[in-house]
């Protein structure tokens, strides 16, 4: 069985709610399983601001957990056209796995949601992909084949998956749906293909 870590951080819900539909998409190949893990929010200080495990929802993700996936999607919600610091500040403990090349030649992919339909998609998505790059990861997005790339009104991109969350955390569409279980499923398929 093939672990696909799906890692986000979601201050609102909306961007939870896109991990709940890209597993699904990783699900929907059986022999794989979603592993799904949420970030804590980062300290303003040098005190833990979290602690260590939640008190309930999906457990917080960890170093191993990376260490043994055969592949990674990352989702946050987008800050001014880059991603949250909490996914950063997960990337930026990833040294050790960078210098023994555990990610070396697995599939990521990633997802956002902004709130408004020109709050930066496609950087904040870019931004998650260069460390996915620098681990030498096998970066894929979402082909033109997807019908929902081509006619949503809303969120998806090639890039990866993306929702537009409005100011109050709308619900996803029918095609953002479609385009996060399509980023599931490619990474999934990607992942025993590679195997």
């Amino acid at each position: 069985m093939h672990k696909i870590l799906i890692v986000y951080f979601s201050r609102h819900g909306s961007v939870a709610r896109m991990a709940e539909q890209v597993s699904l998409g990783v699900d929907s190949n059986p022999a794989c399983e979603a592993v799904v893990r949420c970030l804590p929010t980062v300290a303003l200080s040098t005190e833990p601001a979290e602690q260590a495990v939640p008190k309930s929802g999906v457990p917080y993700a960890s170093l191993s957990d990376l260490e043994t996936c055969s592949g990674l999607i990352v989702g946050s919600p987008g800050y001014f056209g880059n991603m949250s610091a909490a996914v950063k500040y997960f990337f930026d403990q990833t040294s050790a796995l960078w210098l023994s090349g555990g990610l070396i030649g697995k599939p990521g992919g990633v997802f956002t949601a902004t709130s408004s339909m020109h709050g930066g998609q496609e950087t904040v998505l870019t931004s998650m992909i260069l460390p996915l790059l620098h681990h030498g990861m096998l970066v894929t997005g979402i082909p033109y084949s997807e019908p929902a790339l081509n006619q949503t009104r809303s969120g998806a991109t090639p890039y990866g998956a993306s929702h537009v969350a409005g100011q109050s955390g709308q619900a996803l569409s029918d095609h953002e749906r479609s385009a996060c279980k399509a980023l599931g499923r490619r990474i999934a398929d990607l992942a025993c293909k590679l195997a």
